[in-house]
């Protein structure tokens, strides 16, 4: 069920940087998430920006949900400005979360910058721990590292500049897990930019691993009516068809998703 509820600001804080986490008191929304799932939040006091901004859920504690964001435009920085005690207009859970991980296979987190975000239920739903790989473009982008391992999960970090892990980029550590494991049965969940997600899809077809992608888009309305969001992709029988991230994602399986450079047969 979807609800539009009005949630409480019990925190807004910065945790480096640019990025930083809004804490709300919610009685629907955050008993009813799941791992992978958004919401969409009215930015107060600003009639000019009028459209809602899509967030994942990053966890859930004590009846309340919370947001890890980047202040990158004109919406995020009227958020981190809210105040606690602030109402917010939030609309969710909204979107179709991460499956289950198979039991049978390692799971593997795949995460560009705060795509790190929307890994981290699925990181405290699996049953059975596994490897997170953390990429950004430096060490100020390489985010929950110390989160994801209280869980028992093991992290590997690369950064392109080098400041921090692996002087290169996440799917350079995706590489040398598959290589020094190359009969392990993985699975691989990711959330990051587009050329990060075809890259973990390439991985995955090319060594018959399932891999979930969760995809950012910008979104009009959230709930599928303004089409702002669509991705192509192929249905069982082959055929190509355009869906709405909002609505039938933003997790997809990475072997039906058709990207630009495949135009494939309609």
């Amino acid at each position: 069920m979807i609800y539009m509820e009005t949630c409480r600001v019990e925190d807004n804080r910065g945790v480096g940087g640019e990025y930083r986490i809004l804490v709300l008191r919610s009685e629907q929304i955050a008993g009813s998430v799941l791992p992978g799932q958004f919401v969409h939040v009215r930015i107060p006091r600003r009639n000019d920006l009028v459209l809602r901004r899509p967030f994942s859920v990053f966890r859930v504690r004590n009846g309340c949900m919370e947001i890890f964001y980047k202040v990158v435009g004109a919406g995020t920085r009227v958020l981190a400005e809210t105040r606690r005690h602030a109402a917010l207009s939030v609309l969710g859970p909204l979107g179709r979360a991460f499956p289950d991980a198979d039991p049978d296979a390692e799971p593997v987190l795949v995460a560009g910058g705060y795509g790190a975000a929307a890994l981290y239920m699925v990181a405290e739903a699996c049953r059975r721990r596994g490897t997170v790989l953390l990429g950004g473009a430096s060490a100020g982008d390489i985010l929950l590292g110390t989160e994801f391992e209280s869980l028992g999960w093991r992290v590997e970090v690369a950064t392109e500049d080098g400041s921090l892990g692996l002087k290169g980029r996440v799917t350079d550590l995706l590489d040398a897990l598959i290589a020094r494991r190359p009969g392990e049965h993985f699975e691989f969940f990711a959330c990051g930019p587009e050329g990060m997600l075809r890259a973990v899809a390439r991985r995955a077809m090319q060594k018959g691993v399932r891999a979930w992608l969760s995809f950012d888009r910008r979104m009009g309305c959230g709930v599928g009516a303004c089409l702002a969001c669509v991705l192509d992709v192929r249905d069982e029988g082959g055929r190509r068809r355009r869906v709405r991230v909002c609505r039938e994602g933003p997790v997809f399986e990475a072997g039906t998703v058709v990207w630009e450079e495949d135009p494939g047969n309609d």
